[in-house]
């Protein structure tokens, strides 16, 4: 298995292990590789060392306060130093300030709550956000749409395609942000997104049910890519969740051979090859 979305410490948050506690447990589980995620730091330096062990571990950036938002020079060092995915603003887009989830401008509270969009909800971005998307481009990196709304997710589909983006994941699009239906995330995926059902969401979202993230993955249809989104204290260790994802969905009626390769080789071949 290939999990394309983990969090590891440091962070600014307590994490259920160090990256090389995360790496022993995908070692241990038998999985071939994986993304480590940091919603405030590159974590491109940090995967490249992990990939020493001799398992691809893949980072990127993710484009909040800390990276300055839209910020193409931020974008630009981190795929030169390796950088697999680009993922667009999440603790720190304009949607998570609306829903009230957590921001680090709450825990330091000398920071300034600006929050970051692109076109259509902020048309001021579409310059920046253009050249990022350029970038992205050029290295054949992983476009993550973030915590952006549909709206924004449909321009940056729309951008990727003009600039020949081949690899575009939405993020955990019926997460709380952004909050999408079946029908629209279906619009997305058959306009060429990729589709991610995480098992965060399974096991910590509000009102989350595995019947409604099988709704989901039948949207996705082809293009569904599953992750565990793990790291948290109280979640099961990311191999773990990864395969309660797998499972749960599974009972929903779902083909479990389609989800195994939803949680395999396909996000593999999208951050992979």
């Amino acid at each position: 298995m290939f999990d394309c979305h983990v969090h590891a410490a440091p962070d600014i948050v307590p994490r259920i292990g160090d990256d090389a506690d995360v790496l022993d447990a995908y070692r241990s589980d038998g999985f071939h590789g994986f993304v480590l995620k940091g919603h405030y730091e590159s974590t491109v330096g940090r995967a490249r060392a992990l990939s020493r062990s001799g398992m691809p571990v893949l980072g990127g950036i993710t484009l909040n306060q800390a990276a300055d938002g839209i910020n193409p020079a931020a974008v630009a060092a981190a795929l030169a130093a390796g950088g697999r995915v680009v993922w667009m603003p999440t603790a720190d887009a304009h949607t998570q300030e609306r829903a009230g989830l957590p921001r680090l401008c709450d825990r330091e509270r000398r920071l300034d709550r600006r929050v970051f969009a692109v076109p259509p909800v902020d048309p001021d971005a579409r310059t920046a956000a253009d050249l990022v998307l350029a970038l992205i481009a050029d290295h054949d990196a992983v476009l993550a749409t973030g915590h952006l709304s549909g709206p924004e997710c449909a321009w940056l589909l729309h951008r990727a395609r003009y600039f020949g983006i081949r690899r575009v994941l939405l993020t955990h699009p019926s997460y709380t942000v952004p909050a999408l239906t079946p029908a629209e995330i279906a619009e997305l995926a058959e306009a060429g997104a990729h589709v991610e059902i995480t098992a965060y969401q399974l096991l910590h979202q509000p009102g989350c049910t595995a019947a409604a993230l099988a709704a989901v993955a039948r949207a996705a249809a082809d293009r569904l890519v599953l992750s565990s989104d793990a790291g948290q204290p109280d979640s099961p260790p990311p191999p773990q969740a990864l395969r309660r994802l797998v499972d749960e969905l599974a009972g929903q009626g779902l083909d479990p051979g389609v989800l195994e390769a939803a949680a395999s080789t396909v996000p593999a071949r999208l951050f992979l090859t």
